[in-house]
């Protein structure tokens, strides 16, 4: 016998599809006009096996962030970002390595395929072309076919290790604790308005470039954010300097067995593990904050993977309180030989990397420096 949720569940999931499929065919009148648009994510992958993902939209292309923005610009844009009309069940074209491949849009207007590359990849290369294309669709009024260039992104052979971080209270500032504050950041700011934690960049400039400069060290980021967020993401990080990686965000919809897909902690493990699972050489870096669950994700990485994670630092967000049990996961840790270092700021975290051969010691005044100016307000 079903359980009240279960058929509270189960009526929703229901209702979202009637109000799908209602919507499809009002917006296929309604929006006749409206163009096409393949939102792509950044791929990425090993010389094994890459995965890519996007998305078909019906909506015109979002306004490019000014530091200028008004409130009601960036809740505009906002509005925008979350009112999509995602194109289900069209058949998308992957180009990429000189091959073709094809895969359909579900419900939501997502699509995600995984290729696997040729042998005779170039040595030292790291981003490749792609190219995203709708079979049998061109755009209305002007007949020209529908098409998005994109970059996914190959660790090389030489690579040291890789970098996996969080982005919300890690990267950026969100205090993803607060529901108030975080919808406030979220739905009112844009990517000039947003502020990065001090000596991100830098510290991430320097983990990408090893201990040795001439290394390459891919870096991924891992959210619970949705999907609808991800421009403003790519935007954030390229104002700031941070390091371009694939972006790891998640879809919200109901599914029948939750009113969110996936929860905040099922979410980022599946990314963490499909990142690992396509880089089966590579150890890693984990990088995260004590707000939510960084600390409990990374520990079961941790016990999934022995020996494939050299540190793992947490940025301290939280109350003390929160901080005990942090500390307990410290100590299942150490019990792998893997150090897990509850950090004040990024300079700490930076300090301890350079000492142990993670980053090159020479960044570390760089580090301090981009510190000082993001706490000053500055643009570095």
């Amino acid at each position: 016998m079903m359980t009240l949720k279960e058929r509270l569940l189960s009526a929703a999931v229901v209702a979202e599809d009637k109000f799908d499929r209602l919507k499809e065919r009002l917006f296929s009148r309604l929006d006749a006009g409206k163009p096409y648009q393949i939102i792509y994510y950044r791929g990425f992958g090993s010389p094994s096996a890459v995965w890519v993902k996007g998305r078909v939209l019906r909506q015109r292309d979002l306004p490019t962030p000014s530091d200028r923005d008004t409130f009601w610009h960036n809740l505009l844009a906002t509005y925008q970002r979350f009112e999509s009309d995602e194109v289900p069940r069209v058949t998308v074209r992957i180009e990429a390595f000189g091959q073709s491949h094809t895969t359909v849009s579900d419900e939501e207007g997502y699509f995600e395929f995984t290729i696997n590359p040729p042998n005779d990849l170039p040595l030292g290369r790291v981003w490749f072309p792609i190219r995203y294309s709708l079979d049998g669709i061109t755009q209305p009024g002007t007949g020209e076919p529908v098409e998005k260039n994109g970059h996914l992104m190959i660790s090389p052979p030489f690579s040291q290790f890789g970098v996996i971080s969080d982005i919300d209270d890690t990267v950026l500032q969100t205090d993803a604790t607060s529901l108030l504050q975080s919808a406030r950041l979220t739905f009112l700011g844009n990517a000039y308005t947003r502020l990065p934690f001090a000596g991100v960049a830098a510290f991430y400039r320097a983990l990408q470039s090893g201990p040795v400069t001439t290394l390459f060290n891919p870096i991924y980021f891992v959210s619970s954010s949705p999907w609808n967020l991800y421009d403003l993401l790519v935007d954030f990080f390229r104002i700031q300097g941070v390091p371009k990686g694939p972006i790891l965000l998640r879809d919200i919809g109901l599914t029948p067995t939750q009113f969110i897909k996936s929860s905040h902690f099922e979410h980022k493990l599946g990314m963490i593990r499909k990142v690992l699972d396509v880089n089966p050489q590579l150890p890693f870096v984990l990088l995260g904050d004590s707000g939510q669950h960084d600390p409990e994700i990374y520990a079961q990485v941790l016990r999934e993977n022995p020996g494939r994670i050299l540190a793992i630092y947490i940025r301290d967000v939280s109350e003390d309180r929160r901080d005990e049990s942090v500390r307990e996961l410290i100590q299942t840790a150490a019990t792998f030989n893997v150090p897990m270092l509850l950090v004040p700021d990024t300079l700490a975290a930076a300090e301890h990397a350079a000492a142990s051969g993670l980053i090159d010691p020479d960044t570390l005044p760089e580090i301090r420096a981009d510190r000082r100016a993001d706490k000053t307000g500055e643009m570095v």
